[in-house]
């Protein structure tokens, strides 16, 4: 004779927190031997991301219930993608407890609650680790069986329950979202347009970001060449590539104010990584330029100690002073061509280099 109507020692309430479709959600209740199964979950995982299953128990006996639960999975997978979360809740205060692998047991009291958290984090590569092919299995497996087996004690004593769920990995689809929701519950559909979405992702992210492709600083070391005949830079391999950067970067501002003391300033600050240093006077200045204005011994306009010199008064010719702060920082036979090439041809000038203590 059976008892049809007995009460339920241990409810458990089993859900998936990603949710599908309308499988998402079950629950059974354990009473003396007899297990009544409610519809099979599902639970969705994107590698990288973790994905939960709630398993809410509570003990409405009047007697302690050690459980011992286990976890099955056909195919198998790798014990460090699972993790059980236990928390307990008893007289109002809580306990958490973390266990790695697929067993996990504990003791139940009477009129007591706990919530068990099953973590499952799939590595970011799943899909393209070739790992997970092995010499059993000629095709990566995404679509996992698995179910929890409930024992009395220890996994040698009766199975008093168990519950069966699927476990699905997937990727990640953004164009789902484009997509009506009837459409979405399709999973053929939705790994199909997995494909799509990873052959045209790149041009689309091309796209998106065509702007860091036309700016020197952003682009391409490979694009680099390009920008510069689009403004008719000569690249120097002697400058490094950050260098280069900025000078195609500038090249029109630099062709503005050529053979200018403004724009030979701003091309050796360039050059040089040296600041500017706008607010300071010009000799405390990093990049220091000034002209010669000094006559020489001219025969009735001269006055001795006040306006003029013995040996001076060379014509259209100017000081370029660089303050480094140690030795051979900067390129100075590049620098003297630079000089050469911006200044007006008339032109002489004067290059010190001077160390900054």
């Amino acid at each position: 004779m059976t008892q049809a109507n007995s009460p339920p020692t241990l409810n458990l309430q089993l859900t998936a927190m990603q949710l599908t479709d309308n499988r998402s959600m079950g629950k059974f209740a354990i009473s003396r031997g007899q297990t009544v199964d409610a519809n099979q979950i599902e639970l969705q995982v994107f590698p990288g991301e973790p994905s939960q299953i709630l398993l809410q128990l509570e003990n409405q006996s009047e007697e302690h219930l050690t459980l011992y639960l286990q976890l099955e999975f056909q195919p198998e997978i790798s014990p460090h993608w699972c993790q059980f979360y236990q928390e307990t809740i008893n007289n109002g205060s809580t306990q958490s407890e973390v266990v790695q692998g697929f067993s996990h047991q504990l003791i139940i009291n009477p009129q007591q609650r706990q919530d068990i958290e099953i973590e499952f984090n799939f590595p970011p590569n799943f899909f393209e680790n070739q790992q997970a092919i092995n010499s059993e299995n000629d095709k990566l497996e995404i679509n996992y069986s698995a179910q929890i087996l409930a024992y009395k004690n220890n996994p040698n004593e009766k199975l008093i329950g168990y519950q069966v769920f699927d476990l699905k990995i997937r990727p990640r689809i953004e164009y789902l979202e484009f997509l009506p929701v009837i459409y979405r519950e399709a999973d053929f559909l939705s790994r199909f347009l997995k494909i799509l979405e990873e052959t045209y992702d790149p041009a689309v992210q091309t796209t998106d970001n065509l702007w860091a492709y036309l700016d020197p600083l952003t682009t391409p070391e490979a694009l680099l060449p390009f920008l510069a005949q689009w403004v008719g830079w000569k690249i120097d391999s002697r400058c490094p590539l950050q260098i280069q950067r900025r000078l195609i970067r500038n090249a029109v501002t630099l062709y503005r104010w050529h053979g200018t003391r403004k724009g030979l300033r701003f091309y050796l600050h360039l050059l040089t990584d040296l600041p500017l240093d706008e607010d300071l006077p010009e000799a405390e200045k990093h990049i220091s330029l000034w002209e010669d204005f000094q006559k020489g011994f001219v025969l009735g306009e001269a006055c001795v100690n006040q306006d003029s010199m013995l040996g001076g008064g060379r014509a259209y010719h100017f000081i370029v002073r660089l303050k480094v702060e140690f030795p051979n920082q900067i390129d100075e036979p590049l620098v003297r061509e630079i000089i050469e090439e911006y200044k007006p041809a008339f032109c002489t000038y004067e290059l010190n280099i001077v160390q900054d203590f």
